[in-house]
């Protein structure tokens, strides 16, 4: 498991009022949206991402979908290389949802198709990183997320 606090970077969320109701500003998709536990943890893992490791914002794609076998899915998140080739790709769950291997399983699940180098699930709580080796198959678990510019 990654030791990473995405909490300090509640302070940097663009939140609007309307009436009862809050709104968290999407900057890739570059709307707001209702808070949702999950939609959280999406929104401070791309600031962590930005502000803390490098990544481009204009590399990140959110909720897109794609063909698993012969069933659309949406990934969470992926993150390009500079060749515009997936590099990482995130699966966000609530707070409240416990990261195991189901969740491991659907984040690889979307990989067959995306091949993307690096895993990232995450909770906000629990955050798991690992790098594959696309030709033997082979999975490492990391101890940290990659900088951008590694």
């Amino acid at each position: 498991m990654i030791d990473i606090d995405l909490h300090e970077f509640k302070s940097y969320l663009k939140i609007k009022s309307e009436g009862d109701h809050k709104y968290l500003w999407d900057p890739i998709r570059k709307k707001y949206l209702v808070p949702q536990p999950e939609e959280l943890v999406r929104q401070l893992l791309i600031l962590y991402l930005t502000q803390k490791l490098d990544y481009p914002i204009s590399r990140i794609q959110v909720e897109k979908s794609l063909k698993v076998v012969d069933q659309y899915k949406r990934y969470d998140l992926v993150v390009y290389d500079q060749n515009i080739e997936p590099y990482l790709l995130v699966e966000c769950k609530s707070h409240k949802e416990p990261i195991n291997q189901s969740v491991i399983d659907q984040v690889s699940r979307y990989n067959m198709t995306l091949r993307a180098p690096y895993l990232l699930v995450t909770n906000g709580v629990q955050t798991y990183c690992c790098e594959v080796n696309l030709i033997s198959k082979e999975v490492q678990f990391l101890d940290r997320i990659p900088n951008y510019n590694e």
